[in-house]
């Protein structure tokens, strides 16, 4: 078993000598429009999946599929030139997938903010459901309020201090 380090750094190569050999050896008019965006080596270094991507529409990829699979072989003997190891690895060709979720979350975010211009539009507008300072009194601000201004009757029973009145023991904590 190979170390994943190693592996990674094969399968950077492998990415680097597919696209190359795309360009140059390989002259299938479907593989025009493919881009190598990513390659994955297994830790024994036999296997390597090339991620790919294809501008066009499903008739494009579907074309391009088939040109990478007929193409296989070449790209294989072109690896195997270009890589420093006993055994070339066999190549899968997997349609990246990358852009398809990209497009789909940029959607979500255009989405997503129009409805906060919406929300916006709508906060702009808005008005307090009740007064905007629900604390205020009917008592102006320029009357000073003294403390013979406060009535006995307006305080409860159960808020008087209970420690004045002997009901608590502070030393058993009851």
């Amino acid at each position: 078993m190979a170390d994943p380090a190693r592996a990674a750094k094969l399968a950077q190569r492998i990415k680097v000598v597919v696209a190359e050999a795309l360009g140059r050896r390989v002259k299938d008019p479907r593989l025009e429009g493919v881009t190598v965006t990513d390659a994955r080596v297994t830790n024994d270094l036999q296997h390597a999946t090339v991620y790919y991507t294809v501008f066009g529409d499903e008739t494009a990829q579907a074309d391009a599929a088939k040109g990478l699979e007929k193409a296989k072989g070449v790209l294989r003997q072109e690896v195997g030139r270009n890589i420093t190891v006993r055994l070339t690895p066999t190549l899968e060709f997997v349609a990246d997938q990358i852009p398809v979720v990209a497009s789909n979350l940029e959607e979500l975010l255009r989405e997503a903010k129009k409805r906060d211009a919406e929300v916006a539009a709508l906060a702009a507008g808005a008005k307090h459901a009740g007064d905007a300072d629900p604390y205020k009194s009917d008592i102006p601000d320029d009357v000073e309020l003294d403390d013979e201004d406060f009535d006995e009757d307006d305080f409860d029973e159960e808020n008087r201090d209970l420690r004045a009145d002997g009901d608590i023991d502070e030393d058993s904590n009851k």
